[in-house]
């Protein structure tokens, strides 16, 4: 860890240098993206591939589909508070441990909040993690509305006091979840 108490990914990394053909059209693109990222090209492959053996390679494997934000949104705001709740209790997160434990093939915390910080950048989800007066603090800015907030805290409450037993202070907005808990 370093002084801000983030775990150093790069600290101790093997890395292996390997040779590719890649075609040229395919090449171009991602010079392209890494210069608009500005980013080295290294860094940019390195993350494509990060994400693929992280999230894309099990995606189909979980049942997960890609879906266009505006019908995710339109889905949650023509469901009622209970209909949220009832699907997050009774499906969520059943559906939330499984894929989550066969993704990280073990359900810890440490393991679980790898895998949601995954799944909410996959889901254009921009997330905050600090640690904060020995409390770790998330928040995550989204634009699916509020009954989108109320699912995934319903999800994380479950989670937090059924599955690692820890309590956690979770508010919503129709645009950020924010939650605490205890290091």
């Amino acid at each position: 860890m370093d002084d801000s108490g983030y775990l150093n990914e790069n600290i101790n990394k093997k890395t292996t240098t390997m040779t590719f053909r890649i075609d040229d059209n395919v090449l171009k693109t991602l010079r392209a993206e890494s210069e608009r990222h500005q980013i080295s090209l290294n860094t940019f492959v390195n993350q494509l591939l990060k994400h693929f053996v992280e999230w894309d390679m099990y995606e189909s494997k979980v049942g997960m589909i890609p879906i266009a934000k505006p019908i995710v949104i339109e889905l949650f705001n023509k469901m009622s508070k209970e209909e949220i709740t009832k699907m997050a209790l009774c499906i969520g997160k059943n559906a939330v441990y499984d894929i989550a434990l066969f993704m990280k093939n073990k359900m810890d915390l440490e393991s679980f909040l790898s895998w949601f910080e995954t799944r909410m950048d996959s889901s254009l989800t921009e997330i905050n993690h600090s640690i904060q007066n020995g409390f770790h603090v998330y928040i995550l800015k989204h634009e699916l509305g509020e009954n989108w907030s109320l699912y995934h805290k319903i999800i994380l409450e479950l989670m937090f006091n059924e599955i690692f037993e820890k309590t956690v202070d979770i508010t919503i907005s129709s645009t950020t979840i924010r939650f605490k808990f205890h290091t």
